[in-house]
């Protein structure tokens, strides 16, 4: 009986290894938590985006056929852009909608269909369907298109490509592009692997790491000074600013930017949970609570209970009706900012480990969202989270020189 005990921790010592990570991960924490007060779910003060600037931007559009590229997070305080424009006579002729479409409610991945907006009555066209790009006929006609979505600054999330796809389409046809632009509420740190060319996808276009430190205007330029569009065409770009704008303060966003990114904290935890969406683990799709937990029916020393229902913006949600265990990380967004991992990797090692290292961990969208092929490996073969950030940081030195041409803030 001895020596089959003796067999058996040798067979789980990974595990065991893990547990003790994981809880003094946690330990660490809830002491930092006992000296430090929580961050203000209040917005920067003063801060102005540029969509609020009315002033600098109507003067371009006077007189000219225009086209949105818009959602439900293109706010001029509580009003709508399409709204306040065409209470200032501006002639808006169509609108391009994102992925979750113009009202923001469509799924992750759900195909969003062409119609019509009921409120103002404007045609809206699909920019995540068949088309991911304004084709030439969609945009025929047009002076000028105006862009203001609302992004996170983490390189899987599609709002970046869509700006792509619309530069290049409007540089083939030579019509300018303005961009409102937006805080980005991950835009104080710099983190993960930079994307290779065999896991280019609509999750990850360009040669930037998982969290790039830059507003969608900036990234913008880059794509365009960095000759990132197809067949090396230039956009004839202009950013409208924000004002007030530090990228080291604290953003909540005053609305969700997409539907499984309810509330604050899911917005600066979601770079790191985000790759769980590459695996067997849920991250609370379903649940009241997307990206803030993670899960699984055999995390079992997990702390926090949840179970994925089908709801509206979580259709048929992994794990859907399953009772999953797992960590509630809540309260480590609210001092995200004391803590010493912002892109942390430990949550996902440590439920590789415990869950159970067989092949059906990791599943092949998995290499998309990571944007390397090293990472799965470095994490089956046992090398630890800062063993793996290692191997990034001289292709995150050379990403801050390119970025650095193209910032706009300091």
């Amino acid at each position: 009986m001895f020596a089959f005990n003796l067999n058996y921790f040798a067979y789980n010592m990974h595990r065991i290894k893990s547990l003790i990570v994981l809880a003094l991960v946690l330990f660490t924490f809830h002491a930092c938590l006992q000296n430090v007060q929580p961050e203000t779910n209040e917005p920067v003060s003063g801060l102005i985006t540029g969509a609020d600037q009315t002033e600098a931007y109507l003067p371009l559009l006077k007189g000219k056929k225009i086209a949105l590229v818009a959602n439900h997070s293109s706010l001029i305080g509580d009003s709508h852009l399409a709204d306040t424009l065409l209470v200032l006579e501006v002639d808006i002729i169509k609108i391009f909608a994102p992925e979750h479409g113009f009202r923001g409610l469509a799924d992750a991945g759900e195909y969003v269909e062409n119609g019509k907006d009921v409120k103002t009555g404007l045609p809206v066209i699909s920019l995540y369907g068949e088309n991911l790009k304004p084709s030439a006929e969609s945009l025929k006609g047009l002076d000028l298109i105006l862009f203001d979505l609302q992004d996170v600054g983490v390189r899987f999330y599609t709002y970046i490509y869509t700006l792509t796809y619309v530069m290049e389409a409007a540089a083939k046809l030579d019509i300018p592009v303005i961009v409102l632009d937006r805080p980005n509420p991950n835009g104080f740190y710099i983190d993960g692997p930079v994307l290779e060319q065999e896991h280019i996808s609509f999750v990850g276009l360009h040669p930037v790491p998982i969290v790039y430190g830059m507003t969608i205007g900036e990234y913008g330029k880059m794509v365009n000074g960095e000759y990132w569009l197809a067949d090396s065409l230039r956009c004839q770009l202009k950013v409208i600013p924000l004002k007030n704008y530090d990228r080291k303060e604290l953003y909540p966003l005053p609305v969700k930017p997409s539907p499984n990114l309810p509330v604050w904290q899911s917005v600066y935890l979601y770079p790191s949970l985000c790759l769980f969406e590459g695996t067997m683990v849920s991250v609370g799709r379903g649940t009241e609570t997307p990206f803030t937990v993670y899960g699984h029916p055999r995390f079992v020393i997990g702390s926090y209970a949840f179970t994925p229902e089908s709801r509206p913006g979580a259709k048929h949600p992994k794990l859907e009706g399953v009772h999953c265990f797992g960590q509630n990380l809540m309260g480590y967004a609210e001092h995200y900012r004391e803590v010493e991992e912002h892109f942390n990797l430990q949550w996902l090692i440590s439920a590789y480990e415990i869950i159970g290292s067989d092949s059906t961990f990791f599943i092949p969208y998995f290499e998309k969202l990571a944007g390397t092929s090293d990472l799965r490996k470095q994490i089956i073969s046992g090398m630890s989270a800062e063993e793996i950030k290692s191997g990034w940081k001289d292709d995150l030195e050379e990403f801050k020189v390119i970025r650095g041409k193209y910032l706009l803030y300091e």
